[in-house]
């Protein structure tokens, strides 16, 4: 009974489509948390609790690079797991509503996440707009 309560454990980890929607995210990679608050239009705080149990579950790790937090899977083997849920349940809806739904969509205002892995040649311009006002400033003096 005990690997059934583990093998359950996972499953409620599994079971709110934020935590599916962050896992989908990571599928590609590792991404910081202001990335998927940019993607989701969900709140930080929220973003992170969901975070932290996925954390818990040993399914994600975290690295701090300065302000930004990032995280990615552990165990990508999670994604067999979810792609048999998806397969399972894309037959079951298509009989049912003749197609899928997500319940977490990515927001439609899509705000930019401010994170230099997103903004590596936005922050370059600004610091060539920088030196370019500085120069200027020393030009006149």
């Amino acid at each position: 009974m005990e690997t059934y309560q583990t093998q359950a454990q996972l499953f409620k980890v599994l079971m709110h489509p934020t935590r599916l929607a962050i896992l989908d995210e990571l599928r590609g990679g590792e991404q910081c948390v202001c990335h998927m608050e940019a993607k989701f239009g969900l709140r930080q705080a929220y973003i992170s609790q969901h975070l932290m149990v996925l954390r818990d579950a040993g399914l994600v790790t975290d690295r701090r690079d300065g302000w930004n937090i990032y995280y990615q899977v552990s165990k990508p083997e999670i994604f067999q797991v979810i792609d048999a849920m998806k397969n399972l349940t894309h037959s079951a809806n298509s009989k049912q509503t003749g197609g899928t739904q997500s319940n977490v969509k990515s927001s439609e205002k899509q705000h930019p996440c401010p994170c230099p892995k997103c903004n590596s040649g936005a922050e370059s311009t600004q610091q060539e707009q920088h030196d370019l006002a500085m120069n200027r400033v020393e030009s006149t003096v």
